[in-house]
């Protein structure tokens, strides 16, 4: 079996990974509210609760990760389990309690098991890098790409859906399932692999004592949250502000194709030159990309279809080389991954966190209701800078803190 061949289950089992992570921020809400008639408020404030508990978890999870040993690929297969009943549960069953208790249930086994399943999914991938030529960057590329053409497809599954049932999102949810199974059995193999020297787990304290690593750890911080952002509030820009109802899984489609078809060139790039510059070229073109969603309005779907494309490719690089950063220096400091990658989720999960629980009860308080026929100007101008202008400046600030971290340690296998 070819190298390449030997990663597809990288690429497959990222893709279930991601399937289950953003598209639930992007349609979860908007389904219940419209469906359920539940408030954006109530919502969002569920949804920053549940992700409030979800971040503490992560380095828990972590923990644990680190000392399966023999019982990882047993814990992994339970996880599966857990998130797609999870998912059937959420869209496919009619609740069988009050809507939003049974949100907040769902979603609980949903993020639980998926924050697990990805730490693990990470921590290993330090043990694979070893044995791959060309390192982090490679199986990154591989992995994201994969991450990434998995949301395309949760993005449109239930557009495309919609014309065979009257229940697009039960149907995505029972293929979710069944393309869960599908990723446990391709990766089943890889769960045994341990690092080359295998160490005893690092503590937390001495991943948060390595400069470098924290400097990372608050880029992912920083950097994600752009992303959250805009994730949060992308269903209610298309409808609301470009007035393009129906257009919102093939616009996320050509986001997230153009970052998956992005990433490997990214990749290629970054071996070159290195991680760094290659990544603040990234983010300095991303912003004025996206600055332009700032001048538009009805009927601009056009323009906006090439914002989604040239952004999406400026994404490629975000989630391809920091996560490969990230993953080479914890190869030097806490080979096990475990612990540092439950750091990571928690760095990334913040972000949504906060994005759920501030700015939909936000544009909810300027006039803003999900599914109207019209909105306020003001809620619309109020939805339009959250979504645009504010990803923008805190994309600056990530810019700074890139150009002012010293990537010196990390050794040249990162470009090999």
């Amino acid at each position: 079996m070819s190298a390449p061949d030997r990663l597809v289950p990288w690429a497959v089992f990222g893709a279930v990974l991601s399937a289950a992570g953003l598209p639930i921020y992007l349609f979860a809400p908007a389904q219940y509210a419209q469906t359920y008639g539940l408030s954006l408020t109530t919502l969002g404030l569920v949804l920053f609760g549940l992700r409030l508990f979800d971040v503490v978890q992560d380095p828990v999870l972590g923990w644990l990760a680190e000392r399966l040993g023999a019982a990882r690929g047993l814990a992994v297969a339970l996880a599966g389990g857990v998130l797609a009943l999870s998912m059937l549960g959420l869209f496919a069953v009619t609740p069988p309690m009050a809507p939003l208790l049974w949100f907040a249930l769902t979603l609980t086994g949903l993020f639980t098991s998926f924050s697990f399943l990805t730490v693990v999914f990470y921590a290993i991938g330090i043990a694979r890098a070893e044995t791959l030529p060309g390192g982090h960057v490679r199986l990154a590329a591989w992995r994201e790409s994969g991450s990434l053409v998995g949301i395309c497809l949760a993005a449109v599954a239930p557009t495309l859906l919609l014309g065979l049932t009257d229940r697009p999102f039960a149907a995505f949810a029972w293929g979710f399932a069944a393309a869960t199974v599908a990723a446990l059995i391709l990766m089943a193999p890889e769960w045994r692999r341990q690092p080359a020297a295998p160490q005893p787990p690092a503590p937390l304290r001495a991943i948060l004592a390595d400069p470098l690593a924290r400097r990372l750890l608050m880029m992912a911080l920083v950097n994600a949250a752009p992303l959250a952002i805009s994730s949060t509030l992308f269903v209610f820009f298309v409808q609301a502000r470009l007035d393009a109802a129906g257009w919102e899984g093939p616009l996320l489609v050509a986001f997230f194709l153009a970052a998956a078809l992005s990433a490997p060139g990214w990749s290629r790039v970054a071996r070159r030159f290195g991680p760094r510059p290659v990544l603040l070229a990234a983010m300095g073109l991303a912003i004025g990309v996206f600055g332009w969603a700032l001048t538009l309005g009805a009927g601009d779907t056009t323009a906006f279809v090439a914002i989604c494309l040239l952004s999406g490719a400026t994404i490629g690089a975000d989630l391809t080389l920091l996560p490969a950063m990230f993953a080479q220096r914890l190869s030097q400091i806490a080979p096990n991954g475990g612990a540092g990658f439950g750091l990571w989720s928690f760095m990334n999960k913040a972000t949504l966190a906060l994005a759920a629980g501030s700015l939909l009860p936000l544009i909810e308080l300027a006039g803003f209701t999900a599914g109207a026929a019209t909105q306020p100007d003001g809620a619309l101008r109020l939805l339009t800078f959250l979504y645009a202008g504010l990803p923008c400046l805190l994309k600056c600030a990530a810019i700074a803190l890139l150009a002012a971290t010293r990537t010196d340690p990390l050794p040249d296998p990162l470009r090999g």
